[in-house]
């Protein structure tokens, strides 16, 4: 059974990737080799959580934290090890051999019944909306064909039709689903009249799917003028959490991979219609609020994290619009800088920018759905390529209403809503184009906003940092040699083999108990594991319960690091030299004690020659 459970813990940490994990938590910028993002162990402003793909961990500079996948999992959600593989099994779909209980393959056993039982609703729904002539389904065929939404796009979306029999779809699943399934799948819910009956009734059904294509939750929308509310929408279940999963996100990822931008909307059918019509890179929430969690989930998708709002253009929309927006800025904090200006004269990385923002804003008034069906998905995709930055269409939607101003009352108010804009403008160069154009179309004085804005920006300055260093506790050059020497194991690129490395580290170079017990793992994990990125999972998984050898090896892994691209002589030279250090530490240790030994003997003349003697042959 060891055995067999030790081949699955291999094959999970061969599927694991640990850009994919930690990106479920974090949001990393590529720089060089590493990924960087904001610690979640710890708060910080500017990100010091690094990690390194090719050797599969993490390390934050900041708080000392650092591991592997399965470590990095276990820290953020409070499970241990064999719960994190357990669950990882069901991830993957191994069958891990039963220890006791039982729980954990039967949780899985019931989240897989309710993802069936959510499968077989979609297909009863839309079969039922394209096959079913009763006189619901015809209204909700003729409220969705003025839509622009064809039979085509029903099949292809799934969408379909509730009926308003209260128990039409308990009728169909109860023989196949328990209740318990269906009610926490949000199916079917309890009535005091006539026990269970169906959640939608007499609505459109629009079915919700995960990244990965599975049935998870539904929403329903009336039909009839008074029905309320208009959108009736799953509630969270162990298969769906509205806080991170996306409407659209299964048909658009590969567009929006392929684009490497990501279009927001604020409607299932702002989707389907846009999606339908080949702008395929756009997803929407799920009658909630935007979350970090799918900030997070997006940034996976797109690298240089081009992210498109594209709401309603009045006065709700434009709110939608400002609001999401800080919320994507908020998640980005400490990642570097928002885009803030086109630079079309010059080229630089995308990697200078921690996202961009733009703001896709048709005149007519409409919203995506209706601008597509109305004007046409190639209008649409010009407003995409022209879309202005965030921060143009901000301070334009202000300088819009100068033609309401009336006194210099309301002038001055307008000034002070277009001040905090004009502040977020890091280049002092471009923000003082900005102020000049603005200054322009106010009709006002431009040194005088200048020195408004430099005035409220000096105020706002907040000097202090919350980042805090990790205190390491002093070291002598004999334990930071030690550490070096065992290093040398996780070099990636190390021209000598993990044997070669042995055969010149003596035994008696470790004093240090922790670093023996490290040394004396790797030399039993030397004999079993093929590289180093093997020797480092495996060194995790040994101390899976040890957090402060955990720090240890990332410390060794970062100290490896500068030891990449060393020819052979130079890795020689290296730890010859760290061999000399521990060496001479060695032996001022032993004159220590051999001088403390005279000092007791003193007054016996010819022990105290003798250790004269000694200490002068030690000196020799």
């Amino acid at each position: 059974m060891v055995d067999a459970v030790g081949e699955i813990i291999a094959k999970i940490k061969d599927r694991l990737d640990i850009l994919e994990v930690v990106s479920e938590k974090v949001i990393l910028k590529k720089s060089g080799s590493h990924y960087w993002g904001l610690c979640p162990f710890h708060k910080e402003k500017t990100s010091s959580f690094s990690v390194n793909p090719a050797l599969g961990i993490y390390k934050c500079f900041g708080c000392g934290e650092g591991g592997d996948a399965i470590s990095f999992i276990m820290k953020t959600e409070g499970k241990s090890f064999m719960e994190v593989i357990r669950d990882l099994a069901e991830k993957f779909g191994y069958e891990l051999p039963a220890s006791g209980g039982g729980t954990s393959a039967g949780m899985r056993e019931f989240k897989d019944q309710m993802l069936k039982a959510c499968a077989k609703a979609a297909d009863y729904y839309t079969t039922y909306l394209l096959q079913d002539k009763s006189a619901e389904t015809l209204k909700a065929m003729n409220y969705l064909s003025e839509r622009g939404i064809t039979k085509d796009i029903i099949q292809e979306y799934n969408i379909g039709l509730a009926s308003s029999k209260y128990t039409a779809l308990y009728d169909i699943l109860r023989a196949k689903f328990s209740d318990e399934v269906l009610e926490k799948a949000g199916l079917i819910m309890t009535s005091r009249e006539t026990g269970f009956i169906d959640r939608f009734r007499n609505r459109i059904i629009i079915p919700i799917r995960n990244e990965h294509g599975d049935f998870v939750a539904f929403g329903a929308r009336a039909i009839m003028p008074d029905q309320t509310p208009k959108y009736l929408n799953s509630s969270d279940s162990l298969i769906y959490n509205k806080s991170k999963i996306l409407y659209g996100l299964y048909h658009a990822k590969d567009a929006i991979k392929e684009e490497n931008s990501v279009i927001l909307m604020e409607g299932y059918f702002d989707v389907i219609s846009a999606q339908a019509h080949g702008v395929k890179n756009c997803v929407a929430s799920c009658g909630t609020s935007l979350t970090a969690e799918h900030i997070k989930l997006l940034s996976r998708y797109t690298p240089a994290r081009r992210i498109y709002l594209s709401f309603d253009t009045d006065s709700a929309g434009q709110k939608a619009t400002s609001r999401n927006a800080e919320l994507i800025k908020e998640a980005f904090t400490g990642l570097g800088a928002i885009k803030q200006f086109d630079e079309n004269y010059l080229s630089m990385s995308d990697d200078k920018y921690s996202c961009e923002i733009r703001v896709i804003a048709p005149p007519e008034g409409k919203d995506p759905d209706e601008f597509i069906r109305s004007v046409g998905a190639d209008s649409y995709r010009e407003y995409i390529k022209h879309a202005p930055l965030l921060l143009d269409f901000q301070i334009d939607c202000i300088l819009k209403e100068r033609k309401d101003i009336k006194t210099p009352l309301e002038k001055s108010e307008l000034v002070k809503r277009v001040i905090p804009y004009l502040q977020e403008i890091n280049n002092q160069i471009v923000q003082g184009e900005y102020v000049k154009t603005v200054a322009g179309v106010l009709d006002i004085d431009e040194k005088f906003l200048l020195r408004e804005v430099h005035k409220k920006t000096r105020t706002q300055q907040d000097s202090t940092s919350d980042v805090s260093r990790i205190v390491t506790k002093n070291i002598t050059p004999a334990q930071k040699a030690q550490k070096n020497l065992l290093s040398v194991f996780l070099v990636a690129d190390n021209p000598l083999n993990f044997k070669q490395v042995n055969e010149k580290l003596p035994d008696t170079a470790f004093s240090d108990e922790t670093l023996k017990i490290v040394k004396s793992t790797i030399d039993k994990l030397i004999c079993t594991v093929n590289n180093v990125k093997e020797l480092i999972e495996e060194l995790y998984t040994s101390f899976i319960d040890n957090p402060e050898i955990h720090k240890l090896i990332t410390e060794m892994i970062s100290i490896s690091e500068t030891f990449s691209g060393l020819e052979v002589e130079d890795v020689e030279a290296l730890i010859d030299e760290n061999l000399a250090t521990i060496q001479k530490a060695q032996s001022d240790e032993k004159r220590k004690q051999i001088r403390q030994s005279y000092i007791k003997a003193n007054d016996d003349d010819v022990k105290a020659l003798m250790i004269q003697m000694q200490l002068r042959d030690e000196i020799k």
